[in-house]
């Protein structure tokens, strides 16, 4: 089973919100999934994207791949982030 880090879409019709989930890459974009990681809502300005660090580092120790959008949103993310 290859698992991926993708974006699930939700939301009314012209104001969508995704969740971040680890699905089997078999499944469809908005079917099963195996955990609900974090959200992306792009409604908002700037557009507001949250993560479970510990389950993101679970899910890529064991092999999941995040999707060229969640993988991009991370770093985006991570590049914004303020240092502590």
């Amino acid at each position: 089973m290859a698992v991926v880090l993708r974006l699930a879409r939700a939301g009314a019709t012209k104001r969508p919100f995704y969740h971040v989930v680890a699905a089997d890459s078999r499944m469809p974009r908005d079917g099963r999934f195996i955990e609900n990681i974090g959200s992306y809502d792009p409604n908002h300005e700037p557009a507001k994207f949250q993560v479970n660090e510990d389950r993101w580092a679970h899910w890529t120790k064991v092999g999941a791949k995040p999707s060229d959008t969640v993988s991009c949103l991370y770093k985006a993310t991570k590049k914004n982030a303020p240092k502590a």
